[in-house]
């Protein structure tokens, strides 16, 4: 059994390590979703859906700026062996507010920010920074 969420997150540190422009990992409706907050928080320049049936595959492509990384960091947090949720009260800012920490609820996967407003818990995918 292989961890979908984590060959994504490993596949854009290690891209990001050698500088490489694009990442490319194969197709799940939750990877891209991870991929669309990471486009919507400005972490990524561009993902793309390319391919069809089975051999689908999502392109990312990776932000820079003045050759340095945008992300600095990138850590899983609930894995398949051990589940970790957090409840609305316990969601807190990622260092000092300068990460983010993406999170499944019921209305999809949102940043600690927006679950926070919203007032939703959910499952702790990863924190990024």
């Amino acid at each position: 059994m292989s961890d979908s969420i984590s060959d994504l997150l490993t596949s854009i540190k290690n891209a990001q390590a050698v500088s490489k422009e694009t990442v490319v990992i194969p197709f799940s409706n939750l990877c891209y979703s991870i991929s669309q907050v990471l486009e919507k928080e400005g972490l990524v320049s561009k993902i793309e859906k390319k391919g069809k049936k089975t051999k689908k595959v999502i392109e990312i492509t990776l932000r820079y700026e003045e050759k340095t990384p945008v992300i600095s960091g990138i850590e899983r947090i609930s894995r398949p062996g051990q589940r970790i949720y957090i409840k609305n009260k316990e969601i807190r800012p990622i260092r000092g507010g300068y990460g983010l920490a993406i999170i499944s609820t019921s209305k999809g996967l949102l940043t600690n920010k927006e679950a926070k407003k919203q007032k939703l818990g959910g499952e702790l995918i990863c924190e990024i920074w």
